[in-house]
This record gives C-alpha cells, sequence and structure tokens, in this order.
C-alpha cells in the first residue's frame, strides 16, 4: 500500500520560514515523481495549484511556479522516502493547504501545471501565513 503523509504545516508571520516534509512509504521518489500542490480557502480541489515538481531519478526536472521561485525549495531525500518544501519570505497569499503528490510521469510541467487527481496523494498540512 502507498502512503504519503504531509507535516511541518503552521502559522507564520510573514517573512517567516517553513519546511513541509512528504513521508512516502510503499513507492521510492527515485522512481516517482513527486510534487507539491496548494488549495487555497475557498478554493475548490479543481483549482489547486502546482508549486513545485520534481522528475525521478539522477538529473530530474524540476518546476516552480513563478509565484514562488526563489523562496521555495523542493528537494528529496537519498532513500527516496522523503521530500521536502522548503518555504522562505513567506506571504498571506501563501496561506493553503499543502498537499504532496507522487504520480509516475517524465512530464513535470504537466504534472504541476494541471494537476491532476491521478497518482497518490496526502492528505494535506495547513499552512497559515498571518501577522
Amino acid at each position: 500500500q502507498v502512503h504519503l503523509v504531509e507535516s511541518g504545516g503552521g502559522l507564520v508571520q510573514p517573512g517567516g520560514s517553513l519546511t513541509l516534509t512528504c513521508s512516502v512509504s510503499g513507492i521510492s521518489l527515485h522512481n516517482y515523481a513527486i510534487g507539491w500542490f496548494r488549495q487555497a480557502p475557498g478554493k475548490d480541489r479543481k483549482d489547486r495549484e502546482g508549486v513545485s515538481c520534481l522528475g525521478p531519478g539522477a538529473d530530474a526536472e524540476l518546476y516552480y511556479v513563478d509565484s514562488v521561485k526563489g523562496r521555495f525549495t523542493l528537494s528529496r531525500n537519498a532513500a527516496g522516502n522523503t521530500a521536502y518544501l522548503q518555504m522562505n519570505n513567506l506571504n498571506p497569499e501563501d496561506t493553503a493547504v499543502y498537499y504532496c503528490q507522487a504520480l509516475s510521469t517524465n512530464t513535470i510541467q504537466a504534472m504541476c501545471v494541471y494537476a491532476t487527481s491521478a497518482g497518490y496523494w496526502g492528505l494535506g498540512t495547513q499552512v497559515t501565513v498571518s501577522s
């Protein structure tokens, strides 16, 4: 069975930082792409936004949505069972429930842009940026 579990969310002031963790079991991120998505308050599942996606294997393609470039960093560990989203300089517009997805794909930008319901998803972790 495949499980993805997000953690690390919370309340942070504007300009602050958080690191989200996606713990993966049942598959290896060396064989699956991993992505972070967010669903802002009041938005539907279909409006879930791809934040960052990383392809499987070495020299993998890495995608960031423009609004987080230079502030967020996606990485995975050597064991291929954990992914991280380091988020710096957070602002209120980053407030959302953040989800991780594992998907068998090599089209990384499309994975993030289209946010398919396929693959494996976690249940999300809330990030609130507020003073």
